[in-house]
C-alpha cells in the first residue's frame, strides 16, 4: 500500500521534535454549489527540528510516534528563512 503525502503550512514548532501543519481542501457544496474550503491540523514528527513557522512543507504518513503523532516531515518545499 502507497504512504499518503500531504502538502501543508507549518502553523507551530513550539514542541520539541514536532511540528503542527494545517492542510487546506476545496470542495463544492453540493446543494448551493458554494466552493468552501476545509482546514485539517495534522502533528508531525521533525526528527531535526528543521522547519520553522510558516514554512510550505511536505508530510509522509509514518508508523505512530505518538496518539496523535503518524505523519513525517519529508521535505520543506519553501522556507520563510530563504
Amino acid at each position: 500500500m502507497t504512504k499518503q503525502k500531504r502538502v501543508g503550512i507549518v502553523i507551530s514548532n513550539k514542541t520539541d521534535k514536532t511540528i503542527v501543519v494545517a492542510t487546506q481542501v476545496r470542495y463544492c457544496h453540493q446543494k448551493y454549489k458554494k466552493t468552501l474550503l476545509k482546514t485539517r491540523k495534522f502533528m508531525a514528527h521533525d526528527p531535526e527540528n528543521a522547519a520553522v513557522k510558516g514554512d510550505l512543507v511536505l508530510l509522509e504518513e509514518s508508523s505512530p510516534y505518538s496518539k496523535r503523532k503518524n505523519w513525517l516531515l519529508k521535505d520543506i518545499l519553501d522556507s520563510i528563512l530563504n
